[in-house]
């Protein structure tokens, strides 16, 4: 198959809300570097409003059997507004997971950007829910097919801004909770040691894949702090991320 050809399969799965098998199982030799141009091509023509790091913490690498970091893209016809409710009609198999987010400040690209440069190039930091959907049956897939999709985006929620400066970002304690009940608890450590790592590695990686890297007023999603739970309709999930705050998602 050709990429367009595997872009449009994972395009009209998304559309028509029907699971499909990973690429990988018809292919074994599905790369990672042909996941990567099959997104490169679902991207063009979206509007970008920033990129979504996956699988960076080990608890969501064993979660879904990946033992790779990943990279995808946010799409801002895909970001929830604070209060909105997600609909939950619209996706295969949701779930949530908490993150940091970054909002850049600054331009970040080159291969040598370390997490001091994220820090310096930051305006603001928050807590976000992201919402995942894979378009794999069962959420079974190997690194390759996942970066095709996109890393499983749906859609995402960034709460109020928060300036970083004083902030230990990877002493911030987060906790999960699914219609009251607490699921999940993490510190920002858990990515990557620092979620500023993951975000200077996405950098890297992206000026590696020839990708023109992060600019000023783009949205990071450093990846999930815990492993993601299941959400339908009638649920209620809440994040708290110590000084960024508590932000929840109704799910209709």
């Amino acid at each position: 198959m050709t990429v367009s050809d595997i872009a449009a399969r994972l395009d009209t799965a998304r559309h028509e809300r029907l699971a499909i098998a990973p690429f990988s199982d018809a292919d074994p030799g599905f790369e990672l570097e042909l996941g990567y141009r099959v997104q490169h091509h679902r991207r063009l023509g979206r509007p970008l409003a920033g990129w979504k790091l996956g699988l960076t913490a080990q608890v969501k690498q064993r979660q879904v059997g990946v033992d790779t970091p990943l990279y995808g893209f946010l799409d801002a016809a895909d970001r929830l507004s604070l209060g909105q409710p997600l609909p939950t009609d619209t996706l295969i198999a949701p779930r949530a997971e908490p993150e940091i987010v970054f909002i850049l400040g600054d331009d970040l690209a080159g291969p040598h950007i370390t997490s001091a440069d994220v820090l310096t190039a930051t305006a603001a930091v928050a807590a976000g829910i992201e919402i995942l959907d894979s378009r794999y049956r069962d959420y079974r897939f190997r690194a390759a097919d996942l970066a095709a999709d996109n890393v499983s985006a749906g859609r995402y929620l960034v709460g109020p801004p928060r300036p970083p400066r004083g902030l230990k970002l990877d002493l911030l304690g987060a906790v999960l909770t699914k219609n009251g009940d607490i699921v999940a608890t993490a510190a920002g450590a858990a990515v990557m040691g620092h979620p500023a790592a993951a975000v200077a590695w996405l950098a890297r990686r992206l000026h590696d894949d020839g990708e023109e890297g992060l600019r000023r007023g783009q949205v990071i999603f450093s990846g999930g702090l815990t492993a993601a739970v299941p959400v339908a309709a009638g649920d209620t999930i809440t994040v708290d991320i110590g000084h960024l705050g508590r932000i929840a998602q109704t799910c209709t």
